[in-house]
């Protein structure tokens, strides 16, 4: 189907990117693609810049800033940048000089505003220019690696001459979701030097990494595409984890097969002509150099001494958790995670669970990709359980269009266009969102609302704020409707709501998880169920790559088990994809 990924024969340029949306194995494939260049006699640097790097847990090294010689590997070098490290330090530049002038509260609101993925995003950047262009280190090496790039959206800004203008330093709307990037005016010409490195196809690489599930090559898709369109057009596409072959008789393992075989022959038509390599499904964990140097070798199965799939974790069931929420009275239920952990199936399962019970349930959606009107097909679900659909790209527009009218008088033609260009961060996107979010918890006061894809922390507190200070944040926020005002309090009140994480029994999804139950803590939300999905660990699949992973799966149940859920449920990997309201019932009977 597609060429299997070796490197050797695939890669001639110095700098290679790996992208892709979290849980697809970015760096797990950077680092194999590392080890196999430094195999061939290459000398290699690889670099993390996420803040979650497990780059030394993969290689098995302690890592720091500093390039390090990795054992075992002649040529091959790493560092670990830290970007939430360099965050800080921008937040001080940008935020420093205000403290002692403006009150406490507003110098709060302004670290805040410059907390979220966008300010590490700028602060990553930063910190891999100065190896970009950083002639002694690029000499030194024939090919640096880069775990994690930017997004499309961060590089548009950086090249937009606005960004660099007087402009945000003079309007009181010109506080950018990167900042105020004129404080980094000072490196303008590193800057323009980095996006022409990045664009040049002698240069760079850019590797896209996706599973093959439909989320997964939907965002690969849409950074493609955003990418392409400021240059970077010197593009690969690696399907990372793909089944080669499956065991007939066993339900689990032909009907993972069928799965990724469906997702592919629906691939987005914008990365269909990207030049496509496929890795993998394999049994082992890719931590070790020799699972690395085995994941490139294309081998799926390797001996796993014996080892058996323990049964000691009694996690509870989906039913027990819908009974939970059903005696606690929760008025409000948001299921949260990564893309591609299942988050509108449980949703979907929780609001039929639900309406199981007797209640009448208003199930809604934000997420794209997720379309309830599939999940419940055309069957006559039940008179109690109403849906709806909040289309992010209307409610994008009509939010970016109500924040230039109430600014248009004060800005110039040069102000509005960086404007309308930062209006399209993910943070924009998250609060238009969310106020439609609570429109629609309002008008459902007597419903249990269940709400599929919720904002982060981050939003929540920026919106907090701004109740009291949205003058400030007149540029993000615009004016802050009643609804939101009287949400928030009940989003805290943990009597009426209730939040579930939802996450797969792997290293990125409940890393990243993690971060995001750390999030909403500071906005004194705390999760109470979390949902381990589509676990192996929880089926009795023979197949021996689908047994192999079950093992791996354990250590990542431990975690939540142990030291990050309240409360845990656990949900197998299904045989057949569940639509339609009685086959939804399955996952609560």
């Amino acid at each position: 189907m597609f060429q299997p990924f070796e490197p050797k024969q695939v890669i001639d340029t110095p700098f290679l990117f790996f992208t892709g949306k979290g849980g697809v194995g970015k760096t797990s494939t950077a680092c194999a693609t590392a080890v196999s260049l430094a195999d061939e006699g290459k000398k290699v640097l690889l670099v993390s810049t996420d803040p979650a790097s497990n780059l030394q847990d993969v290689l098995e090294v302690e890592l720091s800033n500093e390039p390090k010689a990795v054992p075992l590997v002649a040529g091959l070098f790493a560092c670990n940048l830290d970007p939430e490290e360099a965050a800080r330090a921008y937040r001080e530049k940008v935020v420093g000089p205000y403290r002692g002038k403006l009150p406490d509260s507003v110098v709060a609101t302004m670290e805040e505003q410059l907390s979220g993925a966008c300010t590490v995003e700028i602060a990553a950047f930063d910190e891999f220019t100065g190896l970009l262009l950083n002639e002694t280190i690029v000499a030194a090496y024939d090919h640096i690696i880069f775990d994690t790039a930017p997004t499309g959206h961060t590089l548009r800004l950086l090249q937009l001459p606005t960004a660099w203008s007087g402009f945000l330093e003079e309007s009181t709307h010109g506080a950018s979701c990167l900042g105020p990037l004129s404080g980094l005016a000072e490196k303008k010409a590193i800057y323009s030097e980095s996006m022409k490195a990045l664009a040049d196809p002698k240069k760079t690489t850019l590797i896209l990494v996706a599973r093959p599930d439909e989320s997964s090559l939907f965002e690969a898709n849409r950074a493609s595409q955003e990418l392409k369109e400021i240059g970077i057009s010197n593009q690969l596409l690696i399907v990372n984890g793909l089944m080669e072959t499956f065991v007939a008789d066993d339900t689990v393992s032909a009907s993972f097969y069928e799965k990724q075989q469906a997702a592919i022959a629906k691939m987005p038509a914008g990365i269909v002509g990207v030049t496509t390599f496929s890795l993998p499904y394999v049994s082992y964990s890719l931590t070790g150099l020799a699972n690395l140097r085995q994941l490139l070798d294309h081998q799926t199965v390797v001996e796993s001494g014996g080892a058996e799939v323990s049964s000691h974790h009694q996690l509870a069931s989906l039913n027990e958790l819908v009974e939970d929420l059903s005696k606690k009275g929760t008025r409000v239920i948001f299921t949260m995670g990564k893309g591609g952990v299942g988050k509108t199936t449980m949703a979907s399962a929780i609001a039929v669970g639900l309406v199981e019970k007797g209640h009448k349930v208003h199930l809604t959606t934000t997420d794209p990709a997720a379309h309830l009107d599939l999940m419940f097909k055309s069957d006559d679900h039940n008179e109690s359980l109403s849906l709806s659909r909040i289309d992010p790209k209307k409610e994008v527009e009509a939010y970016k269009q109500e924040v230039l009218a109430n600014v248009s008088e004060e800005l110039d033609e040069a102000g509005l266009a960086y404007l309308e260009e930062d209006l399209n961060s993910p943070c924009t996107e998250e609060i238009a969102v969310f106020r439609a979010f609570a429109e629609v918890v309002e008008r459902s006061k007597d419903e249990i609302v269940v709400i599929d894809t919720a904002p982060t922390g981050h939003t929540l507190l920026l919106l907090d704020a701004a109740q009291s200070y949205h003058k400030e944040l007149a540029r993000t926020t615009g004016e802050v409707p009643e609804s939101v005002q009287k949400l928030l309090p009940r989003l805290r009140n943990s009597e009426e709501t209730s939040v579930v994480i939802v996450t797969l029994a792997e290293a990125t999804p409940v890393l990243e998880a993690s971060r995001l139950q750390d999030d909403l803590k500071r906005a004194e939300i705390t999760p109470n169920w979390w949902i381990i999905n589509q676990s192996l660990y929880a089926t009795d699949t023979k197949d021996p790559v689908l047994r192999g992973r079950a093992l791996a799966e354990e250590q990542w149940i431990e975690k939540v088990e142990t030291e990050l859920a309240e409360k845990a449920a656990i949900v197998p990997l299904y045989s057949q994809n569940k639509t339609g309201y009685e086959q939804l019932k399955v996952f609560s009977g």
